[in-house]
């Protein structure tokens, strides 16, 4: 199971245990067992604060008798405040200039001289149904092993139409949009190592202004540290405008495998 997929469904799960002014401003969650595609996923919602400002409703995700998740969600409502400041938005040239991911792939099965499992590498990605378009900013080469600055900026979007809706909707849209790929800038230092085995441990995001999950946003994503078989990789999502709308945080687990060493003879 997609770990986006089940952090969105989540936050729909906890939107339905407040009123319709409360809006969410932030959610922690942790991935406790991995997730079984064949069954349904039943969220169980405890409703843990109502108070004149600020919910919290917790949310577990179950599967086979024993939770896959759990997720603390918290609400509030509307207040204005003269305490107010943001960073800058990164610059980066507008999505309409650049390719998106199916059509850098495309350029690359393109290439006669791809080798075989490149070209099945790369097929089996055009094969998922992702419903999120992306355009990397500054696109990596996908077979270099040369290490590289664990930043990325992604121009990404919901696919389709969701429109003025609740904003609680497009939140949890980008619940989803912001686990794909979140992990692998962690890796971009690393491209020397095979990964074998890489999974969400916990996933945060705070929600800081309305925006809409089917407009082009800007991912900025970097990656501080990684040390002891773990990742940590920070991100922020810009409206065009240049306002921030959402932060996420998120630690999982990567183990690689070990380039073979070349003989000395």
């Amino acid at each position: 199971l997609f770990g986006g997929q089940i952090v969105g469904q989540a936050l729909v799960a906890a939107a339905r245990a407040v009123s319709h002014d409360e809006q969410v401003h932030s959610l922690h969650c942790y991935f406790v067992r991995a997730g079984d595609p064949k069954v349904p996923v039943l969220y169980e919602v405890e409703r843990t604060r109502t108070g004149k400002s600020f919910s919290v409703r917790s949310v577990k995700a179950i599967q086979h008798g024993k939770p896959i998740f759990t997720c603390q969600v918290s609400f509030q409502l509307s207040q204005e405040s003269p305490v107010q400041h943001q960073f800058t938005m990164p610059a980066a040239p507008p999505p309409e200039e650049l390719l998106t991911q199916e059509e850098l792939i495309q350029k690359f099965l393109q290439d006669p001289n791809l080798a075989e499992r490149y070209r099945k590498h790369l097929n089996k990605i055009q094969a998922k149904d992702v419903p999120i378009e992306i355009k990397p900013v500054t696109p990596p080469d996908m077979f270099s092993r040369e290490p590289q600055e664990p930043r990325q900026l992604l121009w990404v979007r919901a696919r389709g139409y969701i429109g003025d809706t609740d904003m609680k909707v497009h939140c949890c849209v980008a619940a989803y949009i912001s686990d794909y790929a979140f992990l692998g800038t962690a890796l971009l230092p690393h491209r020397r190592y095979r990964p074998r085995f890489m999974v969400s441990l916990d996933h945060s995001m705070w929600f800081h202004a309305p925006f809409r999950a089917d407009h082009w946003m800007l991912y900025e994503c970097e990656s501080p540290w990684a040390g002891g078989c773990r990742g940590l990789v920070q991100g922020r999502l810009w409206r065009r405008d240049g306002v921030l709308a959402v932060t996420c945080a998120q630690e999982g687990v990567i183990r690689v495998d070990q380039p073979p060493t070349q003989s000395k003879l």
